[in-house]
Protein backbone atom coordinates (compact mmCIF):
# COMPACT_ATOMS: atom_id res chain seq x y z
CA UNK A 1 0.00 0.00 0.00
CA UNK A 2 1.93 3.21 -0.98
CA UNK A 3 2.41 5.96 1.64
CA UNK A 4 0.27 9.06 2.04
CA UNK A 5 3.26 11.38 0.89
CA UNK A 6 3.55 9.39 -2.46
CA UNK A 7 2.48 11.89 -4.62
CA UNK A 8 3.93 14.80 -3.09
CA UNK A 9 7.05 12.55 -3.89
CA UNK A 10 6.46 12.32 -7.26
CA UNK A 11 5.89 15.94 -7.59
CA UNK A 12 9.16 16.85 -6.33
CA UNK A 13 11.15 13.91 -7.86
CA UNK A 14 12.10 15.77 -11.13
CA UNK A 15 13.57 18.31 -8.45
CA UNK A 16 15.60 16.04 -6.99
CA UNK A 17 17.15 15.13 -9.94
CA UNK A 18 17.56 18.41 -11.24
CA UNK A 19 19.14 19.97 -8.17
CA UNK A 20 23.05 19.40 -8.82
CA UNK A 21 22.67 21.88 -11.61
CA UNK A 22 21.19 24.50 -8.92
CA UNK A 23 23.04 23.64 -6.32
CA UNK A 24 26.26 23.81 -8.60
CA UNK A 25 25.12 27.23 -10.13
CA UNK A 26 24.57 28.73 -6.44
CA UNK A 27 27.66 27.65 -5.53
CA UNK A 28 29.95 28.75 -8.22
CA UNK A 29 27.81 31.26 -9.99
CA UNK A 30 25.21 33.41 -8.16
CA UNK A 31 27.14 33.36 -4.73
CA UNK A 32 30.49 34.70 -6.73
CA UNK A 33 28.04 37.25 -8.75
CA UNK A 34 26.57 38.73 -5.54
CA UNK A 35 29.82 38.68 -3.45
CA UNK A 36 31.80 40.42 -6.18
CA UNK A 37 29.16 43.30 -5.88
CA UNK A 38 29.66 43.57 -2.35
CA UNK A 39 33.13 43.89 -2.50
CA UNK A 40 32.58 46.42 -4.97
CA UNK A 41 31.57 48.74 -2.14
CA UNK A 42 34.81 47.89 -0.08
CA UNK A 43 38.37 48.69 0.06
CA UNK A 44 39.17 45.19 0.24
CA UNK A 45 42.56 44.67 -0.82
CA UNK A 46 43.18 40.94 0.02
CA UNK A 47 43.64 41.30 3.71
CA UNK A 48 40.83 40.18 6.39
CA UNK A 49 39.62 43.54 6.57
CA UNK A 50 36.82 44.70 4.81
CA UNK A 51 35.52 48.78 5.63
CA UNK A 52 32.44 49.29 3.45
CA UNK A 53 33.30 52.57 1.53
CA UNK A 54 29.91 52.86 -0.21
CA UNK A 55 30.42 54.32 -3.63
CA UNK A 56 33.79 55.27 -3.48
CA UNK A 57 34.84 52.66 -5.91
CA UNK A 58 32.82 53.76 -8.52
CA UNK A 59 33.21 57.47 -8.22
CA UNK A 60 37.20 56.93 -8.56
CA UNK A 61 36.28 54.47 -11.90
CA UNK A 62 34.23 56.83 -13.91
CA UNK A 63 37.49 59.25 -13.34
CA UNK A 64 39.72 56.71 -14.20
CA UNK A 65 41.32 57.45 -17.77
CA UNK A 66 43.03 53.80 -18.10
CA UNK A 67 39.24 52.66 -17.73
CA UNK A 68 37.79 54.66 -20.76
CA UNK A 69 40.66 53.48 -22.61
CA UNK A 70 40.25 50.32 -21.84
CA UNK A 71 36.60 50.72 -23.18
CA UNK A 72 38.22 52.72 -26.29
CA UNK A 73 40.70 50.16 -26.96
CA UNK A 74 38.27 47.67 -27.30
CA UNK A 75 35.55 49.73 -29.67
CA UNK A 76 38.69 50.07 -32.02
CA UNK A 77 39.30 46.55 -32.06
CA UNK A 78 35.88 45.91 -32.48
CA UNK A 79 35.56 48.21 -35.67
CA UNK A 80 39.08 47.03 -36.48
CA UNK A 81 37.86 43.18 -37.17
CA UNK A 82 34.30 42.64 -36.85
CA UNK A 83 32.79 44.44 -40.46
CA UNK A 84 35.60 42.21 -42.52
CA UNK A 85 34.67 39.35 -40.36
CA UNK A 86 30.88 39.11 -40.89
CA UNK A 87 31.40 39.78 -44.57
CA UNK A 88 34.17 36.94 -44.91
CA UNK A 89 31.94 34.99 -43.00
CA UNK A 90 29.07 35.13 -45.26
CA UNK A 91 30.63 35.38 -48.42
CA UNK A 92 32.88 32.09 -47.40
CA UNK A 93 29.20 30.79 -46.13
CA UNK A 94 27.68 31.27 -49.18
CA UNK A 95 30.49 29.82 -51.47
CA UNK A 96 29.83 26.71 -49.17
CA UNK A 97 26.21 26.50 -49.71
CA UNK A 98 26.38 26.72 -53.39
CA UNK A 99 25.73 23.68 -55.55
CA UNK A 100 28.25 24.04 -57.76
CA UNK A 101 31.25 23.84 -54.75
CA UNK A 102 33.67 20.85 -54.40
CA UNK A 103 35.17 20.02 -51.24
CA UNK A 104 32.96 21.34 -49.08
CA UNK A 105 33.81 19.46 -45.74
CA UNK A 106 37.20 20.18 -46.14
CA UNK A 107 37.13 23.62 -46.22
CA UNK A 108 34.07 24.43 -43.58
CA UNK A 109 36.95 22.22 -41.34
CA UNK A 110 39.94 24.61 -42.21
CA UNK A 111 37.93 27.43 -41.50
CA UNK A 112 36.82 26.12 -38.25
CA UNK A 113 39.94 24.74 -37.07
CA UNK A 114 41.28 27.53 -35.31
CA UNK A 115 38.38 27.06 -32.75
CA UNK A 116 40.03 23.81 -31.58
CA UNK A 117 43.46 25.07 -31.15
CA UNK A 118 44.30 26.63 -27.70
CA UNK A 119 44.26 30.52 -28.21
CA UNK A 120 47.26 30.39 -25.87
CA UNK A 121 49.31 28.41 -28.45
CA UNK A 122 48.18 30.48 -31.22
CA UNK A 123 48.94 33.79 -29.48
CA UNK A 124 52.35 32.50 -28.75
CA UNK A 125 52.49 31.73 -33.03
CA UNK A 126 50.97 34.98 -33.57
CA UNK A 127 53.85 36.86 -31.23
CA UNK A 128 56.84 35.25 -33.79
CA UNK A 129 54.91 36.35 -37.11
CA UNK A 130 54.70 39.93 -35.47
CA UNK A 131 58.02 39.85 -34.77
CA UNK A 132 59.31 43.30 -36.16
CA UNK A 133 62.57 42.06 -37.17
CA UNK A 134 63.05 38.69 -37.97
CA UNK A 135 59.24 38.31 -37.90
CA UNK A 136 57.54 35.72 -40.97
CA UNK A 137 55.11 38.95 -42.14
CA UNK A 138 58.00 41.42 -42.11
CA UNK A 139 60.37 39.07 -44.01
CA UNK A 140 58.00 38.16 -46.80
CA UNK A 141 57.03 41.75 -46.91
CA UNK A 142 60.50 43.13 -47.19
CA UNK A 143 61.10 40.05 -49.83
CA UNK A 144 58.24 41.25 -52.13
CA UNK A 145 58.93 44.83 -51.87
CA UNK A 146 56.35 45.84 -50.59
CA UNK A 147 57.74 48.36 -47.49
CA UNK A 148 61.32 49.62 -46.85
CA UNK A 149 61.14 49.34 -43.56
CA UNK A 150 59.77 46.54 -40.95
CA UNK A 151 56.25 47.50 -39.06
CA UNK A 152 56.05 47.63 -35.49
CA UNK A 153 53.62 45.11 -35.14
CA UNK A 154 53.92 45.02 -31.61
CA UNK A 155 55.79 48.40 -30.70
CA UNK A 156 53.00 50.68 -32.04
CA UNK A 157 49.81 51.99 -30.71
CA UNK A 158 47.78 51.45 -33.77
CA UNK A 159 49.78 48.53 -34.84
CA UNK A 160 49.52 46.52 -32.66
CA UNK A 161 45.75 47.16 -32.08
CA UNK A 162 45.58 45.77 -35.95
CA UNK A 163 47.59 42.86 -34.54
CA UNK A 164 45.25 41.98 -31.69
CA UNK A 165 42.50 42.36 -34.49
CA UNK A 166 44.11 40.20 -37.13
CA UNK A 167 44.62 37.10 -34.48
CA UNK A 168 40.88 37.55 -33.07
CA UNK A 169 39.85 37.36 -36.87
CA UNK A 170 41.42 34.41 -37.80
CA UNK A 171 40.28 32.76 -34.49
CA UNK A 172 36.64 33.23 -34.98
CA UNK A 173 35.82 33.60 -38.75
CA UNK A 174 35.13 30.26 -39.00
CA UNK A 175 32.74 30.27 -36.17
CA UNK A 176 31.12 32.94 -37.39
CA UNK A 177 31.09 31.54 -41.04
CA UNK A 178 29.39 28.28 -40.07
CA UNK A 179 26.46 30.15 -37.66
CA UNK A 180 25.79 32.10 -40.98
CA UNK A 181 25.48 28.61 -42.99
CA UNK A 182 23.44 27.29 -40.94
CA UNK A 183 20.99 30.21 -41.66
CA UNK A 184 21.59 29.58 -45.34
CA UNK A 185 20.83 26.29 -45.36
CA UNK A 186 17.35 27.31 -43.91
CA UNK A 187 16.58 29.48 -46.82
CA UNK A 188 13.58 28.24 -49.20
CA UNK A 189 15.53 27.12 -52.66
CA UNK A 190 12.08 28.43 -54.01
CA UNK A 191 12.95 31.92 -53.36
CA UNK A 192 15.92 31.71 -55.70
CA UNK A 193 14.10 30.04 -58.58
CA UNK A 194 11.26 32.50 -58.21
CA UNK A 195 13.80 35.60 -58.44
CA UNK A 196 15.15 33.60 -61.50
CA UNK A 197 12.59 33.09 -63.06
CA UNK A 198 11.75 36.85 -62.60
CA UNK A 199 14.71 37.70 -64.20
CA UNK A 200 16.86 38.67 -60.94
CA UNK A 201 20.31 38.14 -61.20
CA UNK A 202 22.65 36.29 -58.33
CA UNK A 203 23.93 39.28 -57.21
CA UNK A 204 20.93 40.54 -56.80
CA UNK A 205 19.62 37.85 -55.30
CA UNK A 206 22.08 37.79 -52.51
CA UNK A 207 21.27 41.02 -51.64
CA UNK A 208 17.39 41.30 -51.87
CA UNK A 209 17.16 37.64 -50.51
CA UNK A 210 20.24 36.31 -49.08
CA UNK A 211 20.99 39.00 -46.72
CA UNK A 212 17.86 40.34 -45.00
CA UNK A 213 16.99 36.33 -43.89
CA UNK A 214 20.33 36.17 -42.41
CA UNK A 215 20.16 39.43 -40.55
CA UNK A 216 19.03 37.79 -37.26
CA UNK A 217 22.07 35.34 -37.61
CA UNK A 218 24.34 38.26 -38.36
CA UNK A 219 22.81 39.96 -35.08
CA UNK A 220 23.55 37.24 -33.14
CA UNK A 221 27.05 36.97 -34.55
CA UNK A 222 27.21 40.96 -33.67
CA UNK A 223 26.20 40.81 -30.12
CA UNK A 224 28.77 37.72 -29.96
CA UNK A 225 31.29 39.64 -30.93
CA UNK A 226 30.71 43.41 -28.96
CA UNK A 227 30.88 40.44 -25.60
CA UNK A 228 33.75 38.74 -26.91
CA UNK A 229 35.90 42.04 -27.67
CA UNK A 230 35.35 43.68 -24.92
CA UNK A 231 35.90 40.28 -23.05
CA UNK A 232 39.45 40.02 -24.71
CA UNK A 233 41.73 38.95 -22.18
CA UNK A 234 44.63 36.02 -23.99
CA UNK A 235 45.16 37.80 -27.10
CA UNK A 236 46.59 41.04 -25.84
CA UNK A 237 48.16 39.78 -22.69
CA UNK A 238 50.23 37.43 -24.47
CA UNK A 239 51.46 39.63 -27.61
CA UNK A 240 50.96 43.02 -26.02
CA UNK A 241 50.68 42.78 -22.02
CA UNK A 242 48.44 45.74 -22.94
CA UNK A 243 50.64 47.76 -24.21
CA UNK A 244 52.46 49.81 -26.01
CA UNK A 245 50.87 52.86 -24.04
CA UNK A 246 48.00 50.86 -22.94
CA UNK A 247 46.76 50.77 -26.73
CA UNK A 248 45.63 47.42 -26.20
CA UNK A 249 44.30 46.93 -22.30
CA UNK A 250 40.72 45.88 -22.39
CA UNK A 251 38.35 46.46 -19.64
CA UNK A 252 39.13 42.37 -18.55
CA UNK A 253 43.13 42.77 -18.79
CA UNK A 254 42.22 46.09 -16.65
CA UNK A 255 40.47 44.01 -14.37
CA UNK A 256 43.27 41.18 -14.30
CA UNK A 257 46.20 44.10 -13.17
CA UNK A 258 43.75 45.24 -10.62
CA UNK A 259 42.86 41.99 -9.07
CA UNK A 260 46.22 39.84 -8.90
CA UNK A 261 48.87 42.92 -9.37
CA UNK A 262 47.90 45.38 -7.54
CA UNK A 263 45.42 42.82 -5.04
CA UNK A 264 42.77 45.55 -5.23
CA UNK A 265 39.89 43.28 -4.96
CA UNK A 266 37.38 46.27 -4.25
CA UNK A 267 38.36 48.08 -6.92
CA UNK A 268 38.38 45.32 -9.80
CA UNK A 269 34.78 44.09 -8.85
CA UNK A 270 33.62 47.43 -9.64
CA UNK A 271 35.09 47.19 -12.80
CA UNK A 272 33.49 44.43 -12.95
CA UNK A 273 29.78 44.82 -11.90
CA UNK A 274 30.34 48.10 -14.50
CA UNK A 275 31.27 45.95 -17.34
CA UNK A 276 28.40 43.99 -16.92
CA UNK A 277 25.87 46.81 -16.94
CA UNK A 278 27.83 47.99 -20.25
CA UNK A 279 27.61 45.01 -21.88
CA UNK A 280 24.19 44.58 -20.99
CA UNK A 281 23.16 47.84 -22.68
CA UNK A 282 25.46 47.72 -25.67
CA UNK A 283 23.68 44.15 -26.09
CA UNK A 284 19.91 45.77 -25.55
CA UNK A 285 20.85 48.31 -28.09
CA UNK A 286 22.10 45.98 -30.89
CA UNK A 287 18.79 44.04 -30.58
CA UNK A 288 16.62 47.39 -30.96
CA UNK A 289 18.50 48.42 -33.66
CA UNK A 290 18.16 45.34 -35.68
CA UNK A 291 14.79 44.74 -34.67
CA UNK A 292 12.43 44.49 -37.67
CA UNK A 293 9.75 46.40 -35.83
Amino acid sequence: MRSPGWKLQLRLAPYFYISPYFLLFLVFSLYPIIYSFYLSFTDWKGSKEKNFIGFENYKVLLSDHTFWLSLWNSVVIFLLYVPIMLFLALIFASLLNANWMVGKGFFRMALFVPNFVSVVAVSFVFVLLFNTQDGLINTLLSNLHWTNTPIPWLESPWWARISVAMMVLYRWLGYNMLLVLTGLQSIPKDLYEAAYVDGATKIKSFFLITVPLVKQILLFCTVLSTIGTFSLFTEPFILTKGGPLNSTLTPVLMLFNESFQNFNFGYASSIAVCFFILMMVISLIQMRLFDEK
